[in-house]
């Protein structure tokens, strides 16, 4: 049996957006995607500003009551509305998640 070592192990690192889980319309899905590049990029050092951004948003686009969650190293259970998510891996390991509820 053949031993890994810690130095073996890469972390997987995307440079194109990465959709995970989306339930979403096409197009709802292309401008959520478009929205959380723009905001990753805009404000790389600071979650909270990205988060920000992309809940006022989606609040301004889609109706109000969405949620986002970003970070690096997370997980997640959640109840959203039915054609309403999108989980997303951007700009390295960084994982956005948006989902709105009724």
């Amino acid at each position: 049996m053949t031993e890994v070592r810690k130095d073996d192990i890469v972390k997987i690192l995307h440079t194109y957006p990465f959709c995970r889980k989306c339930d979403m319309s096409d197009e709802m899905k292309q401008e959520a995607m478009e929205l959380c590049v723009t905001a990753a990029e805009k404000y790389a050092d600071n979650y909270e500003s990205v988060s920000r951004m992309i809940k006022e948003t989606m609040d301004k686009k889609f109706g109000a009551s969405w949620h986002t969650v970003v970070g690096e190293g997370y997980g997640f259970e959640i109840t959203y509305q039915l054609k309403h998510l999108l989980y997303m891996y951007c700009a390295g390991n960084l994982a956005i998640c948006i989902w709105k509820s009724a």
